[in-house]
């Protein structure tokens, strides 16, 4: 047997698979797919000769030889935690603290997850969030550094070193009783509603500049800041929301959702002041969000 073609994926995905009780949940808590976990484990199985699994209907149980293997293969893992922290010392991430200022859209359906992960990483770096509603002000937080990271839209001035995270499609949202027969209004549907708009000036003004590239005049009914305010008044009847799709999220089911007559988005993007000298925790904490970022891409495709 040639020990050299272990791998310490393999073991990771047995010692998931012993505590889940099946591949999907320690696909899950690896972050990888079901099918990556199931070629890990038997490639484990081919290079051992022998079985570690029973699979069956409701879910994986260890084989006797894999009651036996597993034992060691968490200690190998152990092993290897206890390696990270030692390097982690050195490099002064067993401490410090991450100050992020951030958008709603961004504290609710995305940090919580990099926040959660990172922490599985670096229980002793302290993380805190400072939601602002405008680019500018969580701009202004990074330059006077009240915060180390912030979020931004995309192109950002060139004070900032900046890496896009995700691109977020704007949608209108349409009142239950509102008919409507196609998933994509025309310029001229747009025009014939009455518009909830977002009182943000970042928003507002991405919005207002596309709203002028239509031919037809634009009656905006209502101006207000709250992205759930705008739900609740569509939901109402009082109008058609145009709001980017995870602001908008979790939208009631009555709620009808379309596509604009073209498209537009908006480029998000993590920003920290270029040329500063940042702390091991930042950079730490930067990777992990560059690694949410791929994952989402990925999801995506």
């Amino acid at each position: 047997m040639n020990t050299q073609g272990l791998k310490l994926s393999q073991l990771r995905a047995l010692v998931a698979i012993a505590s889940c009780g099946n591949f999907s949940e320690a696909a899950l808590q690896l972050n990888l797919s079901q099918s990556t976990i199931s070629h890990a484990i038997a490639t484990l199985e081919e290079e051992l000769g022998v079985i570690l699994l029973k699979r069956g209907r409701y879910g994986a149980s260890l084989t006797p030889v894999g009651e036996r293997i597993v034992t060691p293969a968490r200690q190998v893992q152990h092993l290897l935690d206890n390696i990270v922290i030692e390097a982690n010392r050195e490099k002064g991430l067993l401490g410090g603290k991450v100050r992020i200022a951030c958008f709603r859209s961004i504290a609710t359906h995305i940090l919580p997850t990099v926040i959660s992960e990172f922490r599985q990483h670096f229980p002793e770096i302290t993380v805190t969030l400072t939601e602002m509603d405008d680019t500018i002000n969580m701009e202004q937080a990074v330059r006077e550094g009240r915060a180390d990271i912030g979020f931004t839209y995309l192109p950002a001035s060139d004070e900032f070193e900046t890496w896009e995270i995700l691109r977020d499609q704007y949608i209108a949202l349409l009142p239950p009783n509102y008919p409507i027969q196609t998933s994509k209004l025309t310029w001229e549907q747009l025009a014939s509603y009455p518009l909830i708009m977002t009182g943000i000036t970042c928003c507002a003004q991405l919005i207002s500049a596309y709203l002028k590239t239509s031919k037809y005049p634009m009656s905006i009914a209502y101006e207000v800041r709250e992205d759930s305010t705008i739900v609740s008044m569509v939901k109402q009847g009082l109008g058609v929301g145009i709001l980017p799709r995870l602001a908008a999220e979790p939208l009631p089911a009555q709620i009808q959702v379309c596509e604009l007559p073209s498209p537009l988005e908006r480029v998000i993007g993590v920003a920290v002041l270029s040329n500063a000298l940042h702390s091991p925790a930042i950079y730490a904490f930067l990777d992990a969000l560059r690694h949410q970022g791929q994952f989402m891409e990925k999801a995506a495709v």
